[in-house]
């Protein structure tokens, strides 16, 4: 008996188109769309793609609850033995709607999913204990080499076999520990990997530790009076408009705009991008992200040196790190360039 398959994509690789086109509502086709032609050659006559379903990221993560229930329906309705979602590689929105379906089939369905994503794509984080992840590189280029270990797990769950641990079938690790009999107790196992610890020798740990990036503080401003301050904010705070298309998650881009002439944000001239807070309060009032008016009046009364004319926005909601940190390094640079002494750095 063939296997049946769903395949969930987003808009891009169903070939419909790239930003323009992320609020493109979900549809289903029969049969394959796009990467499912790569997975049909790797699983040969052992399965068959039934229905591939399509959404735009920016309709999916923006009307998560009623994107979530249609794409569902719609798996539902050719009932498959295991699903497909992406691969997705670094594309935040994207994986974290692959995340989304694969709760939901989960959960609802009781169907196993299968996804592949690059480790630091936010859907990981939140969603790997949902579906078996493969991890792939950063981008499309790497979309040979994930299909193969991604169609293969998915014959294993689909035929009910058992499933290895990561490092047997090639998945992210889920946070789902599992009792077994080690040959050795723990304080044996612990005094050997530290005597190979010690020796520079090579050994694999049972338990990972996450490893956490650590910033250390710049020195204090001598004298804030004379300084040149700029304002960063990860809120989403934008012209009136977002006029970037900045992402409302897992943003792909950063915006510099102009403080020329604006002693004030208002509901008039400027709004948040953001999709991770309610926005209302923000939108009254964007000095509430970034405090342009309490600056400018400092700047009037000589208690800072000058408020730089140019403000840097991004949306944190869901953003990579490695996509944060690519912001960070090119937002540095320029604020260095331009002679910038101090930085306030604002959230929701």
């Amino acid at each position: 008996m063939t296997i049946k398959v769903v395949h969930y994509i987003n808009q891009f690789f169903a070939g419909i188109g790239g930003e323009e086109k992320a609020d493109h509502r979900p549809e289903v086709r029969d049969g394959v769309v796009g990467p499912g032609m790569a997975f049909r050659q790797a699983f040969g006559t052992d399965a068959e793609i039934e229905a591939t379903v399509v959404c735009g990221d920016t309709y999916f993560n923006e009307n998560l609850e009623t994107a979530t229930s249609e794409v569902t329906a719609m798996i539902q309705e050719y009932s498959p033995d295991v699903v497909i979602c992406g691969p997705a590689f670094n594309a935040g929105r994207y994986g974290m709607a692959c995340g989304a379906v694969a709760k939901a089939v989960s959960e609802r369905l009781s169907v196993p999913v299968v996804s592949g994503m690059y480790p630091e794509n936010p859907g990981v984080d939140m969603y790997h204990r949902y579906a078996y992840i493969v991890e792939t590189s950063n981008s499309i280029a790497g979309m040979r080499k994930a299909v193969k270990p991604m169609a293969k797990l998915a014959l294993k769950l689909a035929r009910g076999e058992k499933i290895g641990t990561p490092e047997e079938d090639g998945y992210i690790p889920r946070g789902i520990r599992k009792n077994l009999f080690a040959g050795e107790r723990g304080s044996r196992r612990a005094m050997e990997m530290l005597v190979k610890k010690l020796k520079g020798e090579e050994y694999t740990t049972e338990y990972t530790m996450p490893v956490f990036d650590r910033v250390h503080p710049s020195p204090a401003i001598k004298d804030i009076r004379t300084a040149k301050v700029a304002l960063v904010s990860s809120g989403g705070p934008v012209p009136k408009g977002n006029p970037d298309h900045i992402e409302s998650s897992s943003a792909s881009k950063y915006g510099r705009y102009s403080l020329q002439g604006i002693d004030d944000l208002n509901s008039e001239n400027s709004e948040t991008a953001h999709g991770g807070y309610d926005p209302v309060y923000a939108n009254e009032d964007l000095d509430r992200v970034i405090p342009v008016d309490v600056l400018k009046e400092m700047e009037e009364a000589g208690e800072i040196g000058s408020l730089y004319e140019y403000w840097y926005s991004t949306v944190g909601n869901g953003t990579s790190v490695a996509n944060a940190k690519k912001f960070a390094a090119e937002i540095a640079k320029d604020l260095q360039s331009s002679g910038v002494d101090a930085v306030i750095l604002t959230s929701t």
